[in-house]
C-alpha cells in the first residue's frame, strides 16, 4: 500500500515537472493533483502484516536398547492483522489459525492443535484521546473433528468438529486504549451466539436437545496487552469475559490465550502457546450409555462443567510478513 502511494505520489510529481518545463510553472491543475496525491498519502493509514509459522518434529529408533518410539509431528500456524487509523476512527481486525498433527508408531494420525480466530473492532475517538466509542465482532471455531484421547488413540465418537462448536460475539461499548500495547474493552451489550451443527453434541454445549444455535444477551470485557518484554521475546495475551444476564450471571464465561514467541534469527522461533477456557455450558467428561444385543450394559453418564487448559512449546520456522 505504501510503495503503490509512494509510485502515485512519485509520478504526479514527474507529470508537474515536465508541465512546468513545457510552460514555465506549475498550473493549477498540476497543483491541485500533487495536493491531492499529498493528502493520500497522509489519510490513507492501512497497516497490514502478520507471521507464518511451520513446527516440525521428528523421531526414529531402531535396536534402541533404551526403548523408543517412531513419531512425526507437525503444527502450522498463522496470524494476520489489517488496522487502520484516520482522525478519530481507528478500525482493527486480526485473523489466527493453527493446525497441527502426530503420528506416533503404527497408529493414525492425532490431531494436536486446531484454531480459528476472526476479530474486527471499529472505534470512534471521544475528546478524552484514551476513550473510544466501539463496536467488537468475534467468531471462533475449529477446522476438524475432535475426540477424546486415550494412550496416544482417539477413541469413541467425535466430541467436536467444524462449527460444532462455533461461537460468535457482537459487543457494542467503550475501548480504552491508553498506549497501543493495552485495551480493555467494556460492553454491556453483547449478545454471543453458540453453533454446534452436530445434533449429538448440542447438549454437550449447553443448547436445548434438537437445537443447533443458541442465543445470549450479557456483558463482555475483553482485555489484551501486547509488548517485547525482552529483547526478541515478544508476550501477546488475551482475556474474554462474558456474563449471561438471563441465566446464571455469577458464572462467568472466561477465555484467556497466552503467545510468547522468542525470536532466534530472521526465520527461526520459539513459541509458547496456553489457553485457558471455563464455561459452565460445556460439559466434560461426559460417556455415551453402552449397548449389547440391545440392552443397555453401561448407562449415558453425563458430563460437568470444568477448567479446560491446554499449553503447546514449538520451535520451528517463522515467517514476517
Amino acid at each position: 500500500m505504501k510503495l503503490k502511494l509512494a509510485l502515485v505520489l512519485m509520478f504526479t510529481v514527474s507529470l508537474a515537472y515536465m508541465n512546468a518545463q513545457d510552460e514555465g510553472d506549475l498550473t493549477t491543475e498540476d497543483r491541485d493533483a500533487l495536493a491531492a496525491a499529498i493528502e493520500l498519502e497522509h489519510d490513507s493509514l492501512w497497516d497490514f502484516g502478520g507471521t507464518l509459522g511451520l513446527n516440525f518434529n521428528q523421531s526414529y529408533f531402531s535396536n534402541w536398547a533404551a526403548g523408543g518410539q517412531n513419531s512425526v509431528s507437525g503444527t502450522f500456524l498463522s496470524s494476520f492483522f489489517a488496522n487502520y487509523k484516520k482522525g478519530r476512527h481507528s478500525w482493527a481486525t486480526t485473523l489466527d489459525m493453527m493446525y497441527g498433527l502426530i503420528a506416533q508408531g503404527d497408529q493414525e494420525r492425532v490431531k494436536t492443535d486446531d484454531r480459528f480466530d476472526f476479530t474486527t473492532k471499529y472505534g470512534y475517538q471521544t475528546k478524552n484521546e484514551a476513550w473510544y466509542y466501539s463496536a467488537l465482532f468475534n467468531f471462533r471455531t475449529q477446522f476438524d473433528e475432535g475426540y477424546v484421547i486415550e494412550d496416544g488413540v482417539e477413541i469413541g465418537q467425535t466430541i467436536s468438529d467444524f462449527l460444532a462448536p462455533a461461537y460468535s460475539i457482537g459487543a457494542l461499548g467503550a475501548d480504552y486504549k491508553p498506549s497501543d500495547k493495552f485495551s480493555a474493552f467494556l460492553s454491556p451489550v453483547t449478545t454471543k451466539v453458540t453453533i454446534v451443527t452436530v445434533d449429538r453434541l448440542a447438549t454437550d454445549y449447553g443448547l436445548d436437545e434438537g437445537k443447533n444455535v443458541r442465543f445470549e444477551i450479557g456483558a463482555f470485557v475483553k482485555l489484551s496487552y501486547k509488548d517485547d518484554i525482552f529483547e526478541n521475546v515478544n508476550l501477546d495475551t488475551r482475556v474474554d469475559l462474558f456474563s449471561n444476564y438471563v441465566e446464571n450471571p455469577q458464572n462467568v464465561d472466561v477465555n484467556w490465550e497466552t503467545l510468547i514467541t522468542m525470536k532466534v534469527n530472521s526465520w527461526l522461533s520459539a513459541t509458547l502457546t496456553t489457553q485457558l477456557i471455563y464455561d459452565d455450558d460445556i460439559l466434560i467428561g461426559g460417556e455415551e450409555a453402552v449397548e449389547e444385543n440391545g440392552e443397555i450394559i453401561s448407562p449415558e453418564i453425563k458430563g460437568s462443567p470444568g477448567t479446560q487448559f491446554r499449553e503447546i512449546f514449538a520451535l520451528g520456522l517463522s515467517f514476517t510478513l
